[in-house]
C-alpha cells in the first residue's frame, strides 16, 4: 500500500509554521511522509547577508533541521512515518509544483497571511497560484487558524460525477476525527437547483458514500455563492471547507475569476481544494 506524502513548503514565517503543525498533525492520522520545503529567496538573503549564498544556505539548514527535530519529537511517536525537508532553488510556485509532481506527493499543506486588519484583499498569491496550477490536493490555512480535531466539514458541491470520488477523500478524513460532514449546494438567483433536482442528484451520490454522519443540504443566497457559503459555515459551525477543482466546475465559478479576493471569504477557515479523484 502507497506511503501517504504531505509536503509543506515553509519560509519560517509564522503563517507557514502554522501550517506546519496542520501538515504533522494529518501526518499523524494518515501514517504519512511529511516533507519540509524551502525555496530560498536569495534577493530577501542578500539583504540579510554578506555573503548571501554561503551564509543563507548555512541559514536554512540549521532552521530546517530544527523543524524536523520538532516534528520528530511531537509527532513520530503519534503516527507521523518520518519528517525530512529539502531546500531547492528557483521560482516559488513552479518549484513547488514540478517537487510534489516528482515526489509523487498527495497534499500539500501551505499557510495564508489572509485579509489583514482593514480588510484590504490580501491573500497569499503563492497559495493562490499553487492551487490554480498543481494537479495535487491543496489545503490552505490561514495564520490566525490554529490546529484543532475538525467538528464538521463542510463539502461545497455543484453535483458533478467527480464528486462521489472527492466526497470519499473527505469521508477518510473524517473518519480520523469522528466528524461530520454537510454536503451543501448554494444556488443563487441567476442558477437556482430546485428542491426535486437535488432529492435526485443526493440520491445518484448516497450510493457511493458510507457514512453515517453526513447530511445533505440545499441553500439559496442573493448574491454570490462564494459569500452563501461563507454564511453557511458560520451558521452551520464548519471547521473545514472542502471543494473539487475541475475544469468547468462550481469551484471555477467561485474562486478562478479573482482567486485572491473571493479565498478572503473563508479567511477564518482552512479551505481544502480536490484537484486528484
Amino acid at each position: 500500500m502507497k506511503t501517504f506524502k504531505i509536503l509543506c513548503p515553509t519560509d519560517f514565517s509564522e503563517c507557514s509554521l502554522n501550517a506546519l503543525e496542520y501538515a504533522a498533525k494529518l501526518g499523524e492520522k494518515y501514517k504519512a511522509e511529511l516533507i519540509l520545503f524551502h525555496v530560498p529567496s536569495m534577493e530577501d538573503y542578500r539583504k540579510l547577508f554578506r555573503h548571501p549564498k554561503e551564509e543563507s544556505l548555512e541559514f536554512v539548514k540549521k532552521k530546517m533541521d530544527n523543524l524536523v527535530a520538532e516534528v520528530v519529537l511531537e509527532s513520530v511517536d503519534k503516527g507521523l512515518i518520518s519528517c525530512t525537508a529539502a531546500v531547492k532553488e528557483g521560482k516559488t510556485v513552479e518549484t513547488i509544483i514540478q517537487f510534489a509532481n516528482e515526489n509523487d506527493i498527495d497534499l500539500i499543506v501551505m499557510g495564508t497571511e489572509g485579509v489583514n486588519d482593514i480588510k484590504t484583499n490580501f491573500i497569499g498569491t503563492k497559495s493562490s497560484k499553487v492551487i490554480e496550477d498543481s494537479s495535487k490536493d491543496v489545503l490552505i490555512v490561514p495564520r490566525k487558524v490554529f490546529f484543532k480535531s475538525p467538528r464538521k466539514f463542510v463539502y461545497a458541491t455543484d453535483y458533478l460525477e467527480e464528486d462521489k470520488l472527492a466526497i470519499q477523500k473527505v469521508v477518510e478524513l473524517a473518519n480520523f476525527y469522528d466528524s461530520e460532514i454537510d454536503i451543501v449546494h448554494v444556488g443563487t438567483k441567476s442558477k437556482i437547483i430546485d428542491r426535486a433536482l437535488h432529492q435526485t442528484m443526493v440520491g445518484e451520490i448516497k450510493p457511493f458514500i458510507r457514512y453515517e454522519k453526513i447530511s445533505y443540504v440545499l441553500k439559496t443566497y442573493r448574491d454570490e455563492p462564494g459569500l452563501g457559503l461563507e454564511n453557511y459555515l458560520i451558521t452551520a459551525k464548519g471547521n473545514i471547507l472542502v471543494t473539487l477543482s475541475k475544469k468547468k466546475s462550481w469551484f471555477d465559478q467561485l474562486f478562478t475569476q479573482n482567486l485572491s479576493k473571493k479565498m478572503s471569504y473563508f479567511i477564518n477557515k482552512p479551505l481544502l481544494v480536490i484537484k486528484e479523484v
